[in-house]
């Protein structure tokens, strides 16, 4: 609505119109790109030049090399480790989130049955609780079948995706046709045909959006695994990096590292940020043409 009006004035407004436009635009690509740019040249530097060059300053190539084999050989690569797992434990909890959430969201948006309401008000309602409060519960419960520490108590939770459950719906009840529903009734589709061989195929960009929202929001996730978890070799990216900083010089400046360990320092420290952005950064550019048109999903009645 904001941005329409926005458009709607600005192309009133001629020449002062398209130098205002392109003015916003360029303010927000300076405010999301400098950061990026700083952070692709921190490991360049050493500790005493962040201080001393400027923030977009590139320091030299063998402290950038430097940097990425401090951070890739700690433990013998358990930095690859950490990457592998968190990998596979996205992945998996995505592709069984997909299978439970678009069939789910479909039955709300055409089916009508008892509890219906009740089961769209649970949904809503899951999707407003905070991650951390759903933790010490979690816990309990997965200790209660002792998966607590095993790849499981990460993959599961990941799996119960309401805010997929509940865009799916919005998508099915605004923009598939009833009509083309009871034409493939009237022709003796069943339920699971009229799903897979026509709500499914015409919701692509609505895949391609859940898809990316559960693989960014579970690849960044660090709290739940860090209760979850406590083997090291189980350990997601987000929580093993965390675990390395904490016990370096990077982000504790008193802190005396052990002797001969390997150095972790503000370049180590930007080198981590960089792997952990590296795969959400791949996975939009993949998926970017269906993120974007799945983000007006059900804004328009088919």
């Amino acid at each position: 609505m904001l941005t329409r009006w926005f458009n709607k004035n600005v192309r009133d407004m001629g020449v002062l119109g398209f130098i205002l436009r392109w003015t916003v635009l360029l303010i927000f690509l300076i405010y999301f790109l400098i950061p990026m740019i700083w952070l692709l040249l921190a490991p360049s530097k050493e500790t005493a030049q962040f201080s001393s060059l400027s923030p977009l300053a590139f320091g030299s190539l063998a402290q950038y090399i430097t940097a990425w084999k401090n951070v890739l050989s700690y433990q013998n690569g358990e930095v690859f480790l950490w990457f592998f797992n968190s990998l596979f434990y996205v992945l998996s909890s995505l592709l069984v989130s997909l299978a439970i959430g678009l069939p789910a969201g479909y039955a709300l948006a055409i089916m009508r049955f008892p509890g219906r309401s009740l089961m769209l008000w649970l949904t809503l309602i899951s999707m407003l609780l905070p991650t951390s409060a759903l933790v010490l519960p979690l816990f309990m419960e997965l200790n209660l079948v002792h998966l607590v520490n095993t790849p499981w108590a990460v993959i599961l939770p990941a799996c119960f995706f309401p805010f997929g459950v509940y865009l799916t719906y919005i998508y099915y009840s605004s923009s598939l046709p009833s009509e083309l529903i009871d034409a493939a009734r009237v022709d003796g589709a069943t339920e699971f045909d009229i799903f897979m061989h026509i709500a499914l195929p015409l919701a692509k960009p609505l895949v391609g959006l859940l898809a990316f929202i559960s693989f960014n929001a579970n690849w960044n996730n660090y709290f739940g695994p860090y209760v979850l978890l406590n083997d090291d070799k189980l350990f997601t990216l987000p929580v093993g990096i965390q675990t390395v900083l904490g016990s370096t010089s990077a982000l504790q400046p008193g802190f005396n590292p052990t002797p001969g360990a390997i150095h972790f320092g503000y370049a180590e420290a930007a080198v981590a940020g960089l792997i952990m952005i590296v795969p959400v950064v791949i996975i939009f550019l993949l998926s970017q043409r269906y993120v974007i048109s799945g983000a007006f999903t059900g804004s328009v009645k088919g």
